[in-house]
């Protein structure tokens, strides 16, 4: 912010706190304890024929629009539900409330009671009767300016608006509609859930010793117990603990966090489900995926979304790809065999940045991210992953003893779920786990820990298992056209910003 702005911003503050005290000065408390309400804009803009001049209303919102005039004033209220116009006059509502409405300011809340009316030009108005100032807003609001339904001036620099959702969502109510849906994806999640006689469970944020994902994580301290703690990357080992303790069906929908990059489509905090059910594997989790995606894009809107230029098809069944099949296809070479530095030269002569540092799983993974990915635009499988980066899935029956049952959901090219086979070879999965610590020894800070509490429970037995993790915050991207990660979290993170 520039000195200029800066000097402007307070000489309106200042203003504002003047008319404040002008109003208290009046005999009116500026910001009151209670309004009870019988009406929303929206309900009375969507039938006027039930309210037209006969029914007594009482609304509140912010004042977002003003036309002070000398003894008749214009103005238009926002609620949760829309916009609505107001209409007093100083001899309905008194000379005294007529004097601390010409105190008011956009962004100023009230209370406003009346009839419902249309003005000359047919706008559906409140002939306001009773207003009561809710609350005085100190700091202005960025004006938005319309005419003839187009928006001037509009409050649109992103960062700002992720910055300050609450003007985000004053200034451009659309937005909550994103929220909304968001809430209603959520709620569907659950009842799918549920009516599966799945149970919802919670597993710790702070874990002594962080897994069941690649990735870098987050650590705090507690001071009592003067030891460190990680925020969960992922839910899975306490979920698996939940299966091996006796229940049969369980799942999650909570915050993960992950010391990573940020993009589009990554967030350091951000909302997972993740279930685990005994006794199936992930050929039944594909179609339980399936079913669950399906489903609550059917509730949501329907089976076929608009994503910027493309329309997704969710109508099960989705196409089910091998993970190497889809590497010929598009590289047009085999590179299934090939070993951690031939595939790091591929990548190299292909174009790919990599770098000397990464390890196998880190190479393969760039590859499909730049190579593969941005083709998956229709819901696709992508099945049968390299053991090497698959700590926890179970090796392909009756098939390559590199591969595992492990599958991806890929839907406009973003990764939507992840699951498996479980590993439930309590001595395989200890093998496994330290392949990934002597990777973590030879730099690889995102490779998975050995986690001995987790090891002692799978040698108590854990019965066959499915498991499956979906990005909720991507899904609501999906659902709701938004193609960044933060039009999707209310408060994203972001950097601090600094003084000029």
């Amino acid at each position: 912010m520039t000195e200029e702005t800066q000097s402007t911003l307070d000489e309106l503050i200042a203003t504002r706190k003047e008319k404040l005290e002008q109003l208290q000065d009046l005999g009116v408390n500026p910001y009151a304890y209670k309004y009870d309400l019988t009406h929303y804009a929206g309900e009375i803009l969507d039938d006027y024929d039930q309210y037209a001049e006969t029914v007594d209303v009482r609304l509140a919102g912010r004042l977002m629009a003003i036309r002070k005039m000398g003894k008749a004033s214009f103005a238009h209220i926002q609620d949760a539900t829309g916009k609505i116009q107001i209409y007093l006059k100083v001899d309905s509502v008194g000379e005294k409330t007529y004097e601390a409405f010409k105190l008011l300011d956009i962004g100023d809340w009230i209370g406003v009671a009346g009839k419902v009316m249309k003005t000359r030009t047919e706008e559906i108005t409140i002939f306001t009767e009773e207003l009561t100032v809710l609350a005085k807003g100190i700091r202005p609001i960025p004006i938005v300016k319309e005419k003839d339904d187009e928006v001037y001036d509009a409050f649109s620099d992103k960062e700002q608006r992720y910055r300050q959702r609450y003007l985000d969502l004053i200034v451009n109510p659309e937005v909550k509609e994103v929220f909304k849906t968001r809430s209603d994806i959520i709620r569907n999640i659950r009842s799918f859930m549920d009516e599966r006689g799945f149970i919802e469970v919670e597993t710790p944020v702070l874990q002594p010793i962080y897994g069941g994902a690649s990735a870098r994580p987050f650590v705090t301290h507690h001071h009592t117990l003067d030891t460190d703690f990680y925020l969960r990357i992922a839910d899975e080992l306490y979920l698996k603990r939940l299966i091996i303790g006796g229940f049969e069906k369980v799942y999650e929908i909570a915050k993960d966090f992950r010391n990573e990059g940020m993009d589009r489509n990554h967030n350091p905090e951000f909302t997972m489900l993740e279930w685990y059910q005994a006794f199936v594997d992930y050929e039944f989790e594909m179609e339980m995926v399936e079913d669950l995606i399906s489903e609550v894009a059917t509730k949501t809107d329907n089976a076929e979304v608009r994503f910027g230029e493309y329309t997704i098809d969710l109508t099960p069944p989705f196409p089910r790809k091998k993970m190497f099949d889809l590497f010929e296809e598009y590289l047009e070479t085999d590179i299934k065999d090939y070993g951690r530095d031939k595939l790091f030269e591929f990548a190299a002569e292909q174009g790919i940045e990599v770098d000397e540092d990464m390890n196998y799983g880190k190479i393969l993974d760039k590859i499909f991210g730049d190579v593969v990915e941005p083709h998956l635009i229709q819901p696709t499988f992508v099945i049968d992953h390299p053991r090497a980066v698959s700590p926890l899935a179970k090796l392909q029956r009756d098939g390559d003893e590199r591969i595992v049952e492990r599958f991806e959901l890929i839907v406009a090219g973003m990764e939507m779920a992840n699951a498996f086979s479980e590993l439930n070879d309590p001595l395989d999965q200890r093998k496994r786990l330290e392949e990934q610590a002597q990777l973590r020894s030879e730099g690889d800070d995102e490779a998975q820990v050995v986690d001995e509490d987790f090891l002692t429970a799978m040698e108590i037995g854990m019965p066959p298992t499915g498991g499956v993790g979906i990005g909720v915050d991507r899904l609501v991207m999906l659902l709701t056209n938004q193609h960044s990660i933060k039009d999707v979290i209310l408060f994203p993170q972001m950097r601090p910003q600094t003084s000029d």
